[in-house]
């Protein structure tokens, strides 16, 4: 699979590594995806992401148990395209009032706030921070005075949509 891994990847090979990989009998091989998102080749480890990021839904819950460990890669990732992948992996996992952490809701509305930073990881830590702060009215309301203070600047299509999306919620 590392093989697979280490070259440029096409739509195709990228189904093929789904499809090798999916279901419950083989855990093991998502398991060998998963660790290959370590790997020290930023090529392998960036693919191995972004097949996780073409996972059905079904098999795509096998990764609900690596949450708090993307979350702990995501805060301390230096790679752009790496960190992105992992919080796309991020929004597609269910948050509950339960397992909110406040580390994490702190980076995404360090993140969504800085101009620094590429436009797709603020539109996604947009996101994030609303999936885990909807629970609560008052994280809400400083959600919504954060959202409006970046409104002040010029924000991308995609930024800009985030934001929207988010305000109507």
């Amino acid at each position: 699979m590392k093989y697979l891994l280490s070259h440029r990847l096409s739509m195709d090979g990228i189904n093929d590594i789904c499809l090798l990989v999916q279901g419950e009998q083989n855990h093991s091989l998502k398991e060998l995806l998963y660790q290959l998102t370590f790997d020290a080749d930023c090529c392998v480890a960036t693919n191995a992401l972004w097949v996780f990021t073409h996972f059905s839904a079904v098999d795509n819950e096998w990764l609900y148990a690596k949450h708090d460990q993307l979350i702990d890669r995501c805060l301390n990732e230096q790679d752009a395209t790496k960190l992105r992948l992992m919080l796309n992996l991020l929004l597609r996992q269910p948050y509950t009032e339960e397992d909110i952490r406040t580390d994490f809701i702190d980076y995404c509305l360090m993140r969504l706030t800085d101009p620094k930073s590429p436009y797709a990881v603020r539109a996604q830590c947009i996101k994030l921070a609303y999936e885990q702060m909807r629970y609560w009215p008052e994280l809400l309301n400083e959600l919504r005075q954060t959202l409006n203070m970046i409104s002040c600047e010029p924000l991308s299509p995609g930024l800009s949509s985030a934001w929207r999306q988010v305000m109507k919620r």
